[in-house]
């Protein structure tokens, strides 16, 4: 979702300020109280939140504290773990933001040394499991630039009110190498991967395990379908073509749509 002028302003003028602040920061190697400092301020500068009401620190979660929360009207948004700016983010850092999500209830988590953000959603599940949505990288962002406007929104407070972080949650779950792997070995593209070879091979009839073969061994890369999210992945697509039917019985495999040969001239844009 693109956020509304006044934001986009606000962002790209932001964006600019906090830039050489944070270039200067990681140059000085501040620690990790100083770079909490500044993504406070970000917060409140860029990202259109109350400092002083809006976002709390060390917030206690059972025996430990997590660095930062976004507490809107009484409602935990965001939680936020803070590592220093010049600290290399890693898998144990994000898997400490994501238990604190886990056991405060709250599905949403922010990793940060300043420079970097990752944003994550938890997925309460058994065992607790998560997606990241997004990373902010501020080293290189453009405030000017769409794309990069529209993940800084899903933080803003205004992004919040409008959803804009589940918008971009339920694209980044669907347009992924998982779901996208998942789909190209499903039966039912298959079948019309089936038909068009047929087409182009004059006739000859290939297996569908066969197909699936090429595509697993020589198509796709085992990461894409091998491994907890490509399961996920296989299971979402099976679920959707087992229940498509029963909700909507014109739904079936998908079609491929040719146009008739037309002749040299090109389309016609008049009736016959």
């Amino acid at each position: 979702m693109i956020p509304p002028k006044r934001v986009a302003d606000r962002i790209e003028k932001s964006v600019a300020k906090f830039q050489p602040v944070l270039r200067d920061a990681r140059d000085r190697d501040v620690n990790e109280s100083d770079t909490s400092d500044i993504i406070k301020d970000m917060l409140a500068e860029l990202f259109g939140y109350e400092k002083y009401l809006e976002v709390t620190s060390e917030l206690a979660i059972r025996k430990t504290s997590c660095d930062l929360a976004i507490k809107v009207d009484n409602k935990i948004e965001f939680l936020i773990e803070v590592k220093a700016i010049g600290k290399t983010l890693k898998e144990s850092h994000s898997r400490q933001a994501i238990n604190y999500g886990a056991n405060n209830g709250d599905p949403w988590v922010i990793l940060t040394n300043g420079l970097l953000w990752r944003v994550f959603k938890v997925r309460f599940e058994q065992p607790i499991s998560y997606d990241l949505v997004c990373d902010l990288d501020f080293s290189s962002i453009d405030g000017k630039l769409e794309g990069d406007q529209e993940k800084m929104f899903i933080i803003c407070k205004e992004g919040i009110n409008k959803d804009a972080r589940e918008q971009l949650y339920d694209k980044t779950r669907s347009l992924n190498r998982f779901v996208l792997g998942a789909l190209v070995l499903s039966d039912e593209v298959v079948s019309v991967i089936r038909r068009e070879l047929k087409k182009v091979s004059d006739g000859f009839l290939v297996a569908p395990e066969d197909i699936k073969q090429v595509l697993e061994n020589e198509v796709l890369k085992r990461d894409v379908i091998e491994g907890d999210e490509a399961q996920k992945a296989q299971s979402r697509v099976k679920r959707f073509y087992r229940k498509a039917p029963k909700e909507n019985p014109e739904v079936s495999a998908p079609e491929i749509q040719t146009l008739p040969e037309q002749p040299k001239g090109g389309l016609g844009t008049g009736s016959e």
